[in-house]
């Protein structure tokens, strides 16, 4: 079951009603954290837990078809060249604006080259003014970063690419 935008609003309205100040989600695919902040919005943390069949755990699987094109998607055009066998793609959890850092001027939460376990938050993907934080879901060092500071990432899309450690 795919849940639309209008069922994530929808269920975003009732936890606003509710009197709770953390809520907690477990799914056999993901593990969801809300908790509330102090000036009434959500804070949030979602770890992935699972792919298809033979993908890595922490990776979500792709959604729909491929991307028609580097230039229609917000990913830069290397993206499409780099395959290889010992390459883990990181993807969008669900559809929002990815970030590279937890706020504006701060520092990247990687760059290319930095070290990742399992449990990194290697990037957040802003939805509904909600900031899901996306773990590296593989140890190993980060290869590629896919996608622009601040671009729209549907979900599914590959937004890094990282080199597993054996």
């Amino acid at each position: 079951m795919e849940l639309t935008s209008e069922d994530v609003r929808d269920i975003l309205r009732v936890i606003d009603g509710l009197p709770y100040g953390e809520l907690q989600l477990e799914t056999a695919r993901f593990r969801l954290s809300l908790r509330r902040a102090a000036d009434g919005g959500w804070t949030q943390a979602m770890e992935v837990l699972a792919g298809p069949a033979g993908a890595p755990a922490g990776v979500a699987p792709a959604v729909g078809s491929e991307p028609a094109g580097p230039a229609a998607d917000g990913m830069r055009p290397e993206a499409s060249a780099l395959v290889a066998d010992d390459l883990v793609d990181v993807r969008a959890p669900l559809l929002g604006t990815f970030y590279r850092a937890p706020r504006p001027g701060a520092p990247p939460f990687v760059t290319v080259g930095s070290p990742v376990e399992r449990d990194t938050v290697v990037c957040i993907i802003e939805t509904m003014k909600l900031m899901n934080s996306v773990t590296a879901g593989a140890r190993g060092t980060i290869a590629a970063i896919l996608v622009d500071n601040a671009q729209f990432a549907e979900q599914g899309m590959v937004l890094m690419q990282i080199r597993a450690s054996r």
